[in-house]
């Protein structure tokens, strides 16, 4: 049974009191201690208060905390009207909403938005161009730098992922918020994904199936960033590693589990188990929309913590915590698809207070849209979003 704070629900040691900071840190949540910090003015109430990385500490040990969990993050044109609303006052916009996470991101997915030209290349050699829709915009692959000769391969150079600036934003994240809040570092479009936008999706499923020494050969080389980034990103002291590869679609896998196995395991595998060894106390977590399901107890197997993002309309994330949830975490679940963008403010409370009831129980939940929310949702549905996180 959740622990309610009705219209105290407010993180006392988040707003500065002092008392409860010095209270928070005597009374550490670790794993298998239900105790938390509290207040003789909410003692009466039987009421506890976690801060933001406990809270998701405990949800992460399959424990249920004060509350569920919840986190969102945003596509540009979004940042930009949660600003207008919240001020310019906190660094991570996110935070000023109430996130219990804060992500930062280094490696190929920050070549998504990377320019304002219409065309820019990144750093891994990829082209893109930006689109303009009616809502906003959006970037896409124009040319991809290993497609054509397969010679091409052995010059090619990835970026360096010890390259101390891109680990800026880390440092700063870390620095203001690495106390209060569930810290992540993120790595995605790891290896399957890095792999085909450099040589083409229908050229590298081609190698897989007919060219399997190249499609090794590019697989080994590009995952070298997300293993060192990952290990780096432990050194400076995130509290979880997040992975992605869109290995599936909206109604299955995108490659064979045995293709699946042959490429994509092992490699995982090397890089979970390197992780644990820089800090057996990182949590790990792996995004790929669709229905991936095929994959998850094997992804369990070598050792996978949490995962992202249940996109609801391919998999049900009340099946998926009934079959798995006593061996993985969930994060995501809330539809971007249909409720964020097209629902009432009241579906957007309902879904929530489903998924809440659906999935927070026994704790192993983070309440999360199932992908960034998009520019084709109105503040009203955001908003109604964190109002029903922090009340049900």
């Amino acid at each position: 049974m959740f622990h309610r704070r009705g219209a105290l629900r407010q993180n006392v040691h988040e707003k500065g009191s002092s008392r409860g900071s010095e209270t928070m840190e005597q009374n550490r949540y670790r794993p298998g201690q239900r105790a938390a910090f509290h207040d003789k003015n909410m003692e009466q109430e039987g009421c506890w208060i976690l801060r933001s990385k406990e809270r998701v500490q405990m949800a992460l040990s399959h424990e249920e905390p004060d509350r569920v969990p919840f986190t969102a993050t945003y596509v540009p044109e979004v940042v930009k009207r949660l600003r207008a609303v919240k001020g310019e006052g906190e660094y991570d916009v996110g935070v000023a909403m109430g996130n219990d996470c804060v992500k930062t991101a280094v490696g190929l997915e920050m070549s998504f938005y990377g320019s304002n030209d219409p065309e820019y290349t990144c750093k891994w050699g990829i082209r893109w161009r930006n689109v303009t829709n009616y809502t906003g915009h959006y970037t896409e692959i124009i040319d991809h730098p290993l497609a054509g000769d397969e010679s091409q391969l052995d010059s090619f150079q990835i970026p360096d992922p010890l390259e101390e600036s891109q680990y800026d934003d880390c440092r700063k994240i870390i620095k203001r918020y690495g106390k209060e809040k569930w810290i992540i570092g993120s790595c995605q479009i790891s290896i399957f994904e890095a792999s085909w936008y450099l040589r083409g999706l229908d050229q590298f499923m081609m190698d897989m199936a007919l060219n399997k020494d190249y499609a090794h050969a590019l697989m080994d080389k590009v995952m070298q960033f997300p293993l060192k980034a990952a290990k780096k990103y432990i050194q400076l002291g995130v509290d979880m590693v997040w992975f992605g590869d869109d290995v599936a679609t909206q109604t299955n896998m995108m490659i064979s589990p045995p293709m699946w196995r042959e490429y994509l395991k092992p490699r995982y595998a090397k890089i979970f188990e390197e992780c644990k060894k820089t800090n057996p106390n990182t949590k790990i977590a792996y995004h790929s929309c669709g229905n991936c399901e095929a994959i998850i107890p094997e992804m369990i197997e070598i050792g996978l913590d949490v995962l992202n993002p249940i996109q609801p309309a391919s998999m049900n994330p009340f099946e998926i915590k009934r079959k798995y949830g006593k061996d993985i975490c969930l994060f995501g679940g809330l539809d971007v698809q249909h409720t964020m963008p097209f629902g009432t403010p009241e579906l957007v409370r309902t879904d929530v207070k489903r998924l809440i009831e659906g999935c927070g129980k026994g704790g192993g939940y983070i309440l999360s849209p199932a992908h960034h929310i998009q520019s084709d949702t109105s503040n009203e549905n955001i908003f109604a979003f964190y109002a029903a996180a922090d009340t049900f």
